[in-house]
């Protein structure tokens, strides 16, 4: 089988690749970069699991393969859930700003300045959509409790990781190797679930 993975964001691409290789050997998996170019839809669902579907019928409709696509992010507890499907677009800033990440992480310690460390919970939700050519739609999604810390440590992953630590952990995600936070994390939760439907 051939799997078409919709994301192009190239370091979560390298994430669902790992997550998929080793969940799902027996499937060819495909990035945007193999095959022809097709526009970008905005996101324009107001949760996870409309923003993953459409990027997977998007996927489906120009390409007919079955596709995956991914909608992910940071829902903090004292924030109301939010950034959540705005997450990488939190500062305001368009896509392929240099620093957007780190714009994005600044301004959400900058809201919670005043919040006490006791009420920082949040946790890490993705949905990822498969959709297949004959119209079958499933979306399966995963979540990563814990708490955001003050300032930014650890060097891996990308976007919120360096603030948020894991239920259980004493280390960023930023701070784990990419076999341990695959191993706990919403996306590594569900791409596992994805990969048992193939």
């Amino acid at each position: 089988m051939r799997l078409l993975l919709a994301t192009r964001n190239k370091k979560k691409l390298v994430e669902l690749r790992r997550v998929l290789e080793t969940s799902a050997p027996h499937v060819e998996l495909l990035g945007l970069d193999d095959v022809p170019t097709y526009p970008e839809a905005p996101e324009t669902g107001l949760t996870f699991e409309e923003n993953a579907l459409l990027k997977a019928r998007e996927a489906v409709q120009y390409t007919g393969l079955p596709s995956v696509g991914d909608d992910s992010g940071l829902a903090v507890d004292a924030l109301n859930g939010m950034p959540g499907v705005f997450s990488a677009r939190w500062s305001g800033l368009p896509s392929g700003t240099p620093d957007r990440d780190g714009a994005n992480l600044r301004l959400v310690l900058a809201q919670l300045g005043d919040v006490p460390d006791e009420h920082l919970g949040a946790a890490f939700v993705c949905a990822a959509a498969l959709v297949h050519p004959d119209g079958r739609e499933e979306v399966l999604r995963g979540e990563m409790r814990g708490h955001l810390i003050r300032a930014p440590r650890g060097e891996g992953g990308f976007g919120y990781d360096p603030i948020f630590v894991a239920d259980g952990y004493a280390q960023t995600t930023a701070e784990l190797s990419p076999d341990e936070k695959d191993a706990i994390s919403h996306r590594g939760k569900a791409f596992r679930a994805l990969a048992a439907r193939l």
